[in-house]
């Protein structure tokens, strides 16, 4: 199996333009988070190839710098999934696509591998996506979040053989109760990661944007709405923090994760 990793990285971005270009201070010194991004993929095993897809010449030139091959793709992809299914069309042959979100430098290298390893392995699944299942401190900082009107991390719901049923920015299922900040809950973290057949990922730009995507803003739902099979394979923290770039207060949270890591 041959795999391709694409790094989808827009300047533009609604809630925080400039984004991938943001410096991160860790103790290998200030690096952007662009960059992070890339090392991520770069560490993970298995990988034939691994591309940055941009339509900004700010973050080719940024990436073209410190050695990422850099794709260039239209500005009129909506997502990063469409702008993933841009690049496979550019570069045929390869039997996964991996979309590695330019906002998410604290992936762990296994989290891909796994992913990679449980798409391959149900051939009825048309994309595959990581989830974590959160302890009490996430769920609550999950929660506080929402009542502070900022949007934090994606939860997922799923049935057997991990086929996934929904996907929200809201914090599901609901549990009624609090958890101690160590305890695990029943909530799953969606990981912003995703590996797709070459077939679904080619077949998507063309689907309507339908209303459960519209409103929640998650661009996986078109899959589900779609009728398509969705895998989410559970993943393991092995002690590592896990946190995506979603608004400008995540910096701090992210460089003092790294500090850690």
């Amino acid at each position: 199996m041959t795999t391709l990793i694409a790094i989808p990285a827009r300047y533009a971005s609604t809630r925080y333009p400039g984004k991938p270009l943001v410096p991160l201070r860790g103790p290998d010194g200030e690096k952007t988070l662009i960059r992070r991004s890339w090392e991520a993929a770069m560490a993970v095993r298995g990988v034939d190839r691994v591309v940055v897809a941009t339509d900004d010449a700010r973050i080719a030139d940024h990436a073209g710098a410190f050695g990422a091959e850099v794709v260039m793709t239209s500005s009129d992809a909506r997502n990063g999934t469409e702008r993933c299914a841009e690049v496979a069309a550019k570069l045929p042959g390869f039997d996964v696509i991996v979309n590695l979100q330019g906002d998410a430098p604290l992936t762990p290298a296994w989290f891909v591998e796994d992913l990679v390893a449980g798409l391959t392995s149900d051939p009825q699944a048309d994309i595959a996506t990581p989830v974590l299942r959160c302890t009490g401190r996430a769920v609550a900082g999950f929660l506080a979040d929402r009542r502070q009107g900022r949007v934090g991390g994606t939860t997922a719901v799923f049935g057997a053989q991990g086929r996934a049923l929904y996907f929200s920015k809201e914090v599901i299922p609901y549990t009624g109760r609090d958890y101690a900040p160590d305890e695990p809950t029943p909530v799953f973290h969606h990981v912003g990661v995703y590996a797709y057949r070459p077939a679904a990922l080619a077949a998507y730009p063309a689907w309507p944007i339908g209303p459960l995507e519209t409103l929640e803003g998650l661009e996986q739902l078109r899959f589900l709405e779609n009728g398509r099979h969705v895998l989410c394979v559970e993943v393991e923290s092995r002690g590592r923090e896990f946190w995506e770039l979603n608004n400008p207060s995540d910096v701090a949270v992210i460089e003092a994760m790294l500090g850690r890591d």
